[in-house]
């Protein structure tokens, strides 16, 4: 979808909203349905950011690095009326499979149900563990999408309105009964494999259910915290959209059209222009000046602060903190065009929508071991999307797409990203893939492989970081730093609204919502 709207003449806006991917579309559109003249600017000639969906091939799309289309907001869904613009959803995303070399692999859905027969048969120690599993977080997620439906909570709470919120969420752990409370409270320092092993001895159902709270980052399942970030995933389960990332994109632009949003692409910002502390209005690269009563970034923080304002606009504080964000990508992106389908050697007769391409526990935390020394791994994790037989958008008749996420593959790769390193990336994801599905390599019309290096310069997030900056425990809640937490800023009427503030990365629409939010609170002050 291309955008280069006029502007009209009167060049000054409510709001400017920096960014076209799922978060400043969603702020967009929900600061022009209340009522605010609002302009969207994208740097790129399509709006998508991470999730963009793009032809790598002759009638070959793929999604961009954001490929799960898994959390998307039910209650952004209703506010735009997302269906109404064409979204298809289901509550059912697709099960996960995980091949082996020798084996039967594993088809695990999130419902135990459906999974009953599947664990009965090939790891029927696991079948109740996993009913159990289930139901405990079950019990569980409502309190923790609280937390992250809503703004991170004030340091310093004023009041008995500002500090009833906190009490009445205690109130909710506390109700949740002693045994279920105190479970919850231990887990977020954990490490992932230490709780998964409590819970299940098979390999490779530990491996589908840890490698959603790895994606992205600097982590393995041994690392300190890594369960809340599973938790987190949990939490953020919402609607499926099987038609993938272009139709949520597709219907975000929809909506914000209806509402008189004014969309321009190819529109980069060259500066948030800041008089007195305040910020007034922004500068593209043209030349061009706009103003505007509030501005909204949905760019990462560290593009936000440290490319796009003047360096003497920041305090001390707010620089050193910005600048301590660590945003520095492990994943790569490798897109294959393929005839046919996705076949697995251990269940050749399976239609594969998502896969997963791991070992063990051990193995994923050995993978990660390169990474700490600024080498790819050797045996990446694979997190696998395989378009749908009936999504002609994605690839001819006939053929697929298939869009792999290469967990480690970092940033700051000791000898650096050239051509011959990228390439060396994809052959060894194709090897790796081959090893279980044999015939990936001559099905192969085309490939296409962006590194972090690829993915920093496409997308113009800091760091090639797909979630804007690294989940982890300093960096969840106070995100991207104190100082601009709560989505304000020190600087007046500049908010931040992109996956680099609470609650995190993904496609959930959520931090461009809390955003508009709180400019809404301020509005009213």
């Amino acid at each position: 979808m291309n955008h280069d709207t006029t502007h009209t003449n009167n060049n000054h806006y409510d709001t400017i909203v920096i960014g076209a991917g799922p978060n400043g579309l969603t702020a967009a559109a929900l600061l022009a349905k209340s009522g605010r003249k609002t302009l969207l600017l994208e740097r790129r000639p399509i709006l998508g950011g991470l999730a963009a969906s793009e032809e790598f091939h002759p009638g070959f799309t793929a999604p961009g690095p954001l490929h799960d289309a898994t959390t998307i907001t039910p209650e952004i869904v209703k506010d735009l009326n997302l269906t109404a613009h064409g979204l298809r959803l289901t509550d059912t995303p697709p099960p996960t499979f995980i091949p082996q070399t020798e084996g039967p692999g594993l088809l695990l859905h999130r419902d135990p149900k459906k999974s009953a027969a599947e664990l009965t048969q090939f790891a029927p120690s696991e079948a109740e563990a996993y009913a159990n599993y289930r139901a405990f977080l079950t019990r569980i997620t409502p309190i923790i999408q609280t937390f992250l439906a809503e703004p991170p909570p004030k340091i310093n709470p004023e009041g008995l309105a500002e500090i009833w919120p906190l009490l009445t969420k205690g109130i909710a752990v506390r109700r949740l009964g002693t045994r279920t409370m105190s479970e919850l409270l231990r887990l977020p320092p954990m490490c992932v494999a230490d709780w998964l092993n409590e819970w299940f001895k098979d390999e490779r159902l530990k491996c589908i259910l840890a490698i959603p709270a790895l994606l992205g980052s600097f982590a393995a399942p041994w690392t300190p915290g890594t369960c809340a970030l599973l938790l987190r995933h949990e939490a953020m389960q919402g609607s499926y959209a099987p038609d993938g990332p272009l139709a949520l994109i597709a219907a975000l632009a929809s909506a914000a059209e209806k509402y008189g949003v004014t969309i321009k692409t190819s529109a980069e910002v060259a500066n948030i222009n800041v008089e007195n502390d305040t910020a007034t209005g922004v500068t593209l690269s043209d030349g061009e000046t706009i103003g505007a009563d509030r501005i909204l970034a949905t760019c990462d923080p560290k593009t936000t602060f440290l490319n796009i304002i003047l360096p003497d606009r920041l305090s001390n504080a707010l620089d050193r903190g910005i600048r301590a964000y660590r945003s520095s990508g492990v994943v790569a992106k490798v897109n294959l065009a393929i005839k046919g389908r996705l076949t697995f050697a251990s269940r050749p007769d399976l239609v594969v929508e998502h896969a997963v391409i791991a070992e063990s526990i051990d193995q994923m935390e050995r993978a990660f071991d390169a990474a700490k020394y600024r080498r790819c791994s050797d045996n990446p994790i694979l997190d696998i999307r395989v378009s749908s037989p009936d999504d002609r958008t994605a690839a001819p008749t006939g053929c697929s797409v298939v869009s792999i996420l290469v967990q480690y593959a970092p940033r700051d790769l000791d000898a650096g990203w050239t051509s011959d390193s990228s390439a060396a990336l994809g052959d060894n994801v194709v090897s790796r893939l081959a090893t279980c599905a044999p015939d990936i390599e001559s099905q192969i019309q085309a490939r296409e492989v962006l590194t972090p290096a690829d993915i920093e310069s496409r997308h113009h997030c800091t760091g090639g970081h797909i979630h804007h900056g690294e989940h982890a425990l300093d960096q969840l809640i106070v995100r991207p730093t104190p100082q601009a937490a709560r989505y304000a800023t020190p600087i007046a009427n500049l908010f931040l609204g992109s996956s680099g503030t609470h609650p995190g990365g993904g496609i959930t629409c959520l931090p461009g919502k809390l955003a508009v939010n709180q400019i809404m609170t301020e509005e009213r002050r």
